[in-house]
């Protein structure tokens, strides 16, 4: 590749300057060129006092940087994928993506309590009807009450008690090297989590075909594999910040096993499947699992 210098863009939070990090070591194995990092704010990351489905949804996270990428003042968007929207923007493709990091949940308490040990009536902090509504099967005497922003904002809070506990993200803790504040981590199996979390996956020009062969090369399969049908699952169900839907594969061997779970608006009902098939038809296996929980819900999860 003979392009003299790449500029990469990204959110500006510490999380996500880390994940474009990560991802321009990877790049730096097969690119000799110059690299820019480009920190874009976006929509998403100052408008912390309502949820993310009314503010506009995933995309608030993400337009900004896209536009910058559209207007080619940037050649790669690094995103978390987890919040990306299942529909891609027109001229834009994602299919590259590094190595998954630990897709699971984590619990942080004031008084490094377990889950099952919190008080009665205790304040747990989260931004995702997922997990306020999988968490209350659990716990239904718990209070649920939205939390935003970057990790050190939702950890100066907790410890201002205005929580008792707080549901994060174990990726992004794990990459800041701040594992030293949870109380408990959660099974993919029990709490199932968003689809494409632990997930970075890289942006860029369908047009652009210099940077769409680099970028293959940096591409981990196996991660592909399993973000392809875990999206795959987001499409046929079309779900937005205000869906609680839960996804998660493994690989085994030569067997892609995808479980997801949907739930009704008001978070009583619950509708599971899991479904198992080659790896070359990750794709299919995710939309064969959400036609499934679409039916079977009505249509019960979306307004």
């Amino acid at each position: 590749m003979n392009k003299k210098k790449i500029i990469i863009g990204t959110r500006g939070s510490k999380l996500a300057i880390k994940y474009a990090e990560l991802a321009i070591k990877e790049i730096k194995k097969f690119y000799n060129g110059k690299i820019e990092l480009k920190r874009i704010i976006t929509r998403g990351d100052k408008i912390l006092n309502y949820r993310t489905s009314d503010i506009g949804g995933k995309g608030e996270f993400i337009k900004n940087i896209e536009r910058e990428l559209i207007a080619k003042k940037i050649d790669i968007a690094v995103h978390s994928l987890k919040d990306v929207p299942y529909k891609e923007t027109n001229g834009l493709i994602i299919n590259s993506f590094l190595k998954r990091n630990s897709a699971n949940d984590v619990l942080i308490s004031r008084k490094n309590l377990k889950f099952e040990k919190l008080k009665k009536k205790s304040i747990i902090g989260t931004s995702s009807y997922r997990r306020e509504f999988q968490f209350k099967l659990i716990r239904p005497d718990l209070k649920f009450k939205l939390i935003r922003g970057n990790i050190d904002s939702r950890l100066k809070k907790l410890y201002q008690k205005k929580y008792d506990a707080i549901i994060l993200a174990k990726a992004g803790l794990k990459c800041l090297k701040m594992l030293k504040f949870v109380s408990q981590e959660f099974d993919c199996n029990k709490i199932i989590p968003s689809a494409g979390q632990g997930i970075i996956s890289l942006q860029s020009r369908k047009c652009d075909y210099k940077i769409r062969k680099l970028l293959e090369k940096v591409n981990h399969k196996a991660t592909r594999i399993r973000a392809n049908a875990e999206r795959s699952v987001l499409k046929i169900l079309k779900g937005d910040c205000s869906s609680a839907i839960g996804v998660h594969s493994l690989i085994n061997k030569n067997k892609l096993i995808l479980k997801a779970e949907l739930f009704s608006l008001d978070g009583k009902t619950k509708y599971y499947y899991e479904h198992s098939g080659k790896l070359d038809k990750s794709k299919s296996i995710g939309s064969i699992v959400g036609k499934y929980l679409k039916k079977k819900s009505g249509g019960k999860y979306k307004n």
